[in-house]
């Protein structure tokens, strides 16, 4: 067996992350979902006579451009039931970055992330606003991927109020689930409720899944999943993470109230529970997932000749403490071995300093790794969008880090990506990777390549 070159760590990591993208690329996966023959309409285990009723299409995430444009491509023209031919009746997209250069049948609009604001309020609005007088025969379908949180949105509360609360939300390090469950008590479209709304007609969902173990609820705050949760569910957890105290901002005038207390007056308000909407066809299925690009990530890795461990698509925690789990991991990892590990992290802003959560990791990783040769530890974002860092994420080696002071320095002020964009800029190794938006969404990747060759002789 001829080792396995550290001088081309580079092209190997880049097919390995060029792999697990192929697989979660969007319009294959609606696809392999949607087909249509004649006026049937066939969605998962599901079939629609589209010559029966409406068909409405709402896309909605980062992915949601590519996921409408391969719908739009099934459904073709359908022969309604006045005998007009249309593609679709109602619905949009709505998503984080509007290509310039795609025109589709379709209004499509650009919202905020990862903080909701006016273009996402402004453009849920008007996307429902398409579904009026819908029918037991009418099916919506809807396209959800990574981001429907933030760019799907209709809170209970004034959008200032909501800002703050998803900032502060964001900051406090707790998880995407516990940041969803607070997201759906007080947002009408979330935990069901644009299945509520869309009543009586049939919802049918595709799902890209950016999140952890695909719980359907957690998936874009779960708009077409009803979920069992109360107003004191989300108390129990801005106690936990303390966050109202965070939004004590004292009022510009004597009679209003304080953020903190506009979100407990809302929730005290809320009294009944995300019901179940009424009856009628109402599916939710996953198509995409970090678990198939993680296993075509690691096949790629066997392709290129290393011995490939995939440890698990589940892996979650503070981002600097799984970047010095992961190291110890490359250190113990076999010879001419490559090792991955799927999921997500998350980071408790302590700075001011511009970063994501896979550049946080990867610095923690470089500062533990540090020494270690013929060692690589990659953290990539599928989306290709690291928080406010406009990278995917960053590779790092027992080279990168010289001066360990100064590299604390930068993690503990949350400034991941200065270091990192210090270091390429000084020509010393390669750390940043950028692609710009991928198009998907299925959480993160950590790649471990270890160089090291054992001569067996």
């Amino acid at each position: 067996m001829t080792p396995l070159d550290f001088a081309h760590h580079t092209a190997h990591i880049q097919a390995i992350i060029t792999a697990a993208l192929q697989t979660a690329d969007p319009r294959t996966a609606v696809h392999k979902h949607l087909q249509k023959h004649g006026d049937k309409l066939t969605v998962g285990q599901h079939t629609f006579n589209l010559a029966n009723g409406r068909l409405y299409l709402i896309s909605v995430g980062k992915a949601a451009m590519p996921m409408a444009q391969a719908a739009l491509d099934v459904v073709g023209e359908t022969v309604t039931l006045a005998g007009s031919v249309q593609t679709v009746s109602g619905g949009g997209i709505i998503t984080k970055f509007l290509p310039a250069d795609v025109t589709l049948p379709l209004p499509a609009y650009e919202g905020n992330h990862p903080v909701p604001g006016e273009k996402s309020v402004a453009a849920t609005t008007a996307v429902l606003d398409t579904l009026n007088n819908l029918s037991e025969n009418d099916l919506i379908l809807c396209l959800i991927s990574g981001g429907a949180s933030a760019l799907f949105t209709q809170p209970h509360l004034p959008l200032a109020s909501w800002q703050q609360l998803t900032q502060a939300l964001l900051a406090s390090g707790c998880t995407i689930q516990e940041l969803n469950t607070v997201r759906r008590q007080l947002d009408a479209v979330k935990g069901g409720g644009l299945a509520r709304l869309a009543a009586p007609a049939k919802v049918i969902s595709l799902i890209l899944s950016d999140v952890v173990g695909n719980e359907l609820a957690a998936i874009g705050s779960g708009p077409t999943v009803a979920i069992a949760e109360t107003p004191a569910d989300a108390r129990t957890i801005l106690d936990r993470y303390e966050v109202l105290d965070e939004l004590e901002t004292p009022p510009t005038e004597p009679a209003e109230m304080t953020v903190a207390q506009t979100i407990q007056n809302t929730l005290n308000n809320l009294t009944e529970t995300n019901a179940a909407p009424p009856a009628n066809i109402i599916d939710n299925i996953i198509i995409g997932s970090i678990q198939q690009s993680a296993q075509a990530a690691a096949a790629k890795a066997e392709e290129l000749g290393f011995h490939t461990r995939l440890l698990t698509t589940r892996l979650e925690g503070e981002a600097r403490e799984v970047g010095q789990f992961v190291t110890a991991l490359a250190k113990d990892a076999p010879p001419q071995s490559a090792t991955l590990l799927g999921g997500e992290t998350t980071v408790t802003l302590r700075g001011d300093g511009v970063g994501g959560r896979n550049l946080e990791t990867a610095l923690a990783a470089a500062i533990s790794l540090a020494g270690w040769p013929d060692r690589t530890i990659t953290s990539f974002a599928t989306d290709g969008d690291d928080g406010p860092s406009g990278m995917a994420g960053a590779t790092v080696t027992g080279q990168t880090v010289q001066d360990r002071p100064s590299a604390l320095a930068h993690l503990n002020n949350n400034d991941s990506y200065t270091y990192f964009a210090q270091r390429d800029a000084a020509g010393n190794g390669r750390h940043l990777i950028k692609t710009g938006p991928t198009g998907t969404n299925v959480n993160d990747l950590i790649i471990i390549l270890n160089y090291m060759w054992e001569d067996k002789k």
